[in-house]
C-alpha cells in the first residue's frame, strides 16, 4: 500500500480513503464529490460517516465503531486512525491517516503535503486517539 498525497488543505479523509483503495486522489475526490461529500465541508473534519460511506463506495469494509488506541502491537492489520485530535469551538477534530502492517513491517501512511516522507515509522511522535478497522 502507498501513500496518497492529499491535494486539498482538509483532503485527509479523501486522501486516506484513496490509499486504502489503490487510486489517486483525483479518482477518490471525483467518487466523494458525486456522493456529496467536499473536502471544504467542516462535517467531513468531525464525524466518521462521511469516510465510512466512501470507503463503502469502494467496496472496503469498515468497522461501525471507532476503537480507543491503546497500543501499536494490538492494532489490526489495517486501520483508519485519527491523530492530532483536539476540540476546536467545542466540535472534535482530527487528521486521518492509514495504518497498515503488511511484509512482516508496520506503518503509517500520512496524506500531509509538508512531510519530508508520507510514509511513516516514527510512531512515537504519533499519537492516535482511535481507529476504525477496515478490510476489502
Amino acid at each position: 500500500m502507498k501513500p496518497v498525497i492529499q491535494e486539498e488543505l482538509t483532503g485527509c479523509g479523501i486522501a486516506a480513503s484513496a490509499a486504502l483503495a489503490g487510486v489517486s486522489y483525483a479518482e477518490a475526490k471525483q467518487k466523494a464529490n458525486a456522493l456529496g461529500i467536499y473536502a471544504a465541508d467542516t462535517a467531513l473534519w468531525s464525524k466518521t460517516e462521511h469516510a465510512r460511506t466512501l470507503l463503502r463506495e469502494f467496496g472496503i469494509s469498515a468497522s461501525s465503531e471507532e476503537t480507543p488506541f491503546k497500543s501499536w502491537e494490538s492494532l489490526p492489520d489495517k486501520a483508519l486512525m485519527a491523530i492530532k485530535w483536539r476540540i476546536e469551538r467545542g466540535k472534535p477534530f482530527w487528521h486521518w491517516v492509514v495504518f497498515t502492517r503488511e511484509y512482516g513491517g508496520a506503518k503509517v501512511l500520512d496524506s500531509k503535503k509538508a512531510l519530508k516522507s508520507n510514509t511513516r515509522t516514527d510512531f512515537g511522535r504519533i499519537k492516535p486517539k482511535w481507529y476504525i478497522e477496515v478490510s476489502n
